[in-house]
């Protein structure tokens, strides 16, 4: 016996592949489909209509590709309400829950849709009937830890619909619908050229600019070029773990990094001890602003950020030196404030760092632009396939990237912009 459900998906769904990966997941777990209609957008604007029933030979089977079909934006013909469990305790969620995508999300409640809000991948989705607008209903993500009993949490997909990022038909330029992939041949001067005019355009925007970056940053000598960048105004937030943070500050107390001047390439007798009396001059001073504010630290990207108030946060690992007191030792605290970061942020630029980058990618909408920059092609590639849909990869050095990329976005602002010896513009002292 065979069972049956009608699919419906619209949208520009050939051109970004949807009808592809829906055809081909259908066949991939055993089951069939008989389109019963297909309009086909004719213009540029015009988006393409499908409906489909879908066979399988068991009910399970049909569940499996219904799930897969609902993941690329499918809904059910004539759906009805989400279906609604209250949760039974504290951080427990009733059987079968459902689990969201980091695509922007919908849930039909009293015949309505609503927005689901703060879209996270691998959250409950909660509904409260009376928290929205004028007392109305309101839809939106908690992580499972965060739960209280007594939340109406989302079961199956019934009622939830998926929106899956459509390819730009313009073409999108560098934040082009995935279709640059990861290559360490592309032009990486061109492409750096238009990350740096997105972020100027966001900047000029009043948008949100988050910046994640590995203690890689600092050893290649780019640290200068991203202060210049904090400096200017083109940083909104950091997410960073103790040694990026205690390297950069040990450049400004001693003039290097894990011991080694980063100008030089020298090791300095006991520079090996840098680090570690750096940590002890900032929790002797009492933190990293009161370090700035007693003129103990003078340069460099926390100094910078400390000046220009932005918004940083340090998560701490198991292997920390210290830690420097700023450092965030509580694993789901730390995790709550790199996801307000996330939720804020407009574009990300992910710099030498893959758990740091996978910890903030997990938090982001796939809608949200986002620049890996590594030199090992692996890291990059992951960081990719965390979900973005508006992502560019580059296989680069980090030591040429950032400075080029400061380049680039400084000489593009009115006003005086001094060329260093070093090549890259700097923003004028005060």
């Amino acid at each position: 016996m065979s069972h049956s459900r009608t699919v419906e998906i619209e949208g520009h769904i050939i051109d970004s592949g949807t009808m592809q990966r829906c055809f081909g997941a259908v066949m991939d777990l055993g089951g069939s489909f008989d389109v019963e209609q297909f309009d086909v957008g004719k213009h540029e604007n015009e988006e393409s209509y499908c409906r489909m029933a879908v066979s399988a030979d068991d009910p399970e089977t049909l569940q499996a590709i219904l799930h897969e079909l609902h993941q690329n934006g499918a809904v059910l013909e004539d759906p009805s309400d989400v279906e609604l469990v209250a949760a039974p305790a504290d951080k427990v969620v009733p059987p079968d829950f459902y689990s969201t995508t980091n695509h922007p999300t919908e849930v039909l409640y009293d015949g309505e849709w609503i927005d689901v809000e703060r879209i996270e991948m691998d959250c409950a989705l909660i509904v409260d009937p009376d928290g929205g607008p004028d007392d109305g209903p309101r839809a939106y993500t908690k992580v499972l830890n965060a739960v209280e009993e007594g939340d109406l949490v989302a079961t199956d997909q019934s009622g939830i619909r998926v929106n899956p990022p459509e390819r730009p038909r313009s073409g999108g330029g560098a934040f082009g619908f995935m279709q640059g992939g990861v290559s360490s041949e592309r032009p990486s001067e061109s492409t750096i050229r238009e990350v740096a005019e997105e972020l100027r355009e966001v900047t000029e925007a009043g948008g949100n600019v988050m910046v994640v970056a590995g203690p890689a940053v600092i050893h290649s000598g780019a640290g200068d070029a991203l202060a210049d960048l904090v400096e200017a105004g083109h940083v909104d937030s950091l997410s960073a773990g103790n040694g990026f943070a205690t390297h950069d500050l040990e450049r400004s107390l001693y003039g290097t990094s894990l011991g080694m001047d980063v100008e030089t390439l020298e090791h300095p007798r006991k520079g090996h001890k840098h680090h570690i009396w750096t940590i002890s001059e900032i929790i002797r001073a009492g933190g990293i602003e009161a370090a700035v504010e007693d003129g103990i630290v003078t340069e460099g990207v926390m100094y910078q950020c400390v000046r220009n108030d932005v918004d940083t946060v340090l998560a701490g690992s198991i292997r920390d030196d210290g830690p420097l007191p700023d450092t965030i030792t509580d694993a789901v605290e730390a995790q709550d404030a790199i996801r307000e970061q996330a939720h804020d942020a407009d574009i990300v630029l992910m710099l030498a760092t893959l758990l740091h980058s996978v910890a903030v990618g997990n938090c982001l909408p796939s809608t949200t632009k986002t620049v890996c920059v590594d030199i090992n092609p692996a890291t990059v590639t992951q960081l990719l396939d965390r979900g973005s849909a508006q992502a560019v990869g580059m296989v680069t050095d980090i030591g040429t990237f950032v400075p080029t990329l400061a380049k680039f976005v400084l000489e593009g602002e009115d006003g005086d912009v001094a060329v260093a010896d070093d090549g890259y513009p700097h923003a004028e002292e005060e």
